[in-house]
């Protein structure tokens, strides 16, 4: 007879496969005599094979559940499971932001004399633009205020090369793919974006792992300039902003540091932002990413004319990376003005852009999507890569676009030769 494991677990059976074994020998003929223990050694021969096979059926669940693991290490998500994913993937970064803003805190203390100076400037990120700030118009910002300033501290962003970032949606993120890519291949760089989220000093990042600058250097940065800016105060008749000045610390914190690149983010706009200070001879490249609805009232009240504002980091002769994609009559105006100053285009959003999310998976608790970003493009400058199984450690297609874009505008500096990208 042939016993299968499962069969084991029933008590029931376990029994009947003993009866026969263990019904007790007749009585002798005299009745005196002990019985043989006969059935003895089929007894612990059964109990042997009972344990056996219990330690048999643990292992098997030892094995299934280390399958399980490794299958989990590699699964793919599909699209209801990433939304959860991505909730416990924002909770699990909540709690690293609260871990870090109990340590930003603390060493921000360090700065108090700082952010009580910039306090007392006007800030529009929190009593909200004008209606047509940022517009090239007579209602926009006065350019000419941030040309002083800059003036002032000795034109520090004459010193750089700068990659300049404008859009809707995305240029923070290209930004930062951007500055990694670039410090991977070894280059010193000076990251600028707005607004910050835990500490002012996420604004401005500096060193090989782009780590915001720290509280001694951003004193010593702001005890260097400060007789200039209290001049410029003075002169503007307090009018200078709080974007201003730091945007203007900024530059001339990556000259000070010589950074081999600023990559600089726009914070309303373009065409009218602080940030919209750079020559032609100094920009390596513009980025628009994105044109969306937010800020309609200070940037016009229309698509149009947000993208109108947005075009306005585009420079004589220099290039442009188009993130996208644009609605055509959109992608028509940023176009249009390319060609008004011989901009040369690169569209992230060509037909040779094949890049794809293959998958979603975790590491370590940490989502990631795995892409192939495959890009062969032919108008105006030709670009050509394939990465394969690239990790991505935000999630979404939005964020594969930002990806390929900041891939464009690595591949175009790479195509000017000043810079060696592998």
């Amino acid at each position: 007879m042939s016993v299968s494991c499962s069969s084991l677990s029933n008590p029931r059976l376990i029994t009947l496969l003993l009866e026969p074994h263990c019904a007790p020998s007749p009585p002798p003929p005299n009745g005196n005599q002990t019985p043989k223990l006969t059935s003895l050694p089929l007894l612990l021969f059964f109990f042997f094979f009972f344990f056996c096979s219990i330690v048999e059926l643990l292992a098997a669940a030892a094995v299934e559940s280390c399958h399980s693991w490794r299958r989990e290490k590699t699964w793919r998500w599909s699209p209801g499971d990433l939304n959860m994913l991505r909730l416990k993937s924002s909770l699990y970064s909540s709690a690293n932001r609260a871990a870090q803003m109990r340590r930003f805190s603390s060493e921000d203390s360090g700065l108090n004399y700082f952010l009580r100076y910039m306090d007392n400037l006007k800030n529009y990120e929190k009593s909200g633009v004008p209606r047509g700030a940022g517009t090239d118009s007579h209602d926009g910002f006065d350019l000419g205020r941030m040309r002083r300033l800059m003036s002032r501290l000795g034109n520090p962003q004459s010193n750089l090369k700068v990659v300049h970032i404008a859009g809707t949606k995305g240029k923070g993120s290209t930004a930062a793919f951007l500055s990694n890519i670039l410090r991977q291949a070894g280059y010193s760089v000076g990251s600028y974006t707005s607004p910050h989220i835990q500490t002012i000093r996420e604004r401005m990042c500096i060193g090989p792992s782009g780590e915001p600058v720290s509280v001694s250097t951003l004193n010593s940065l702001f005890h260097e300039t400060r007789s200039m800016i209290d001049e410029a105060v003075q002169l503007e008749r307090g009018c200078l902003s709080h974007f201003e000045v730091l945007t203007a610390m900024a530059f001339y914190l990556f000259a000070l540091e010589k950074v081999d690149i600023a990559v600089v983010e726009a914070g309303l706009g373009g065409a009218r932002d602080a940030t919209n200070i750079v020559s032609s001879s100094d920009l390596a490249l513009s980025v628009i990413t994105t044109i969306g609805e937010e800020h309609m009232a200070a940037l016009g009240g229309s698509l149009e004319s947000i993208a109108s504002a947005k075009s306005g980091i585009i420079k004589q002769d220099r290039p442009v990376v188009l993130g996208g994609p644009f609605l055509p009559h959109i992608e028509s105006i940023l176009r249009n003005k390319a060609l008004l100053m011989s901009a040369p285009v690169v569209s992230a959003s060509d037909m040779g852009n094949r890049s794809v999310i293959k998958a979603v998976n975790k590491t370590e608790d940490k989502p990631y999507q795995l892409c192939d970003i495959l890009m062969n493009i032919e108008k105006d400058i030709r670009l050509s890569i394939e990465l394969f199984d690239v990790k991505i450690y935000m999630l979404g297609s939005h964020q594969l676009q930002n990806a390929a874009t900041a891939t464009c505008a690595a591949l175009c500096l790479r195509e000017q030769g000043e810079f060696l990208l592998n």
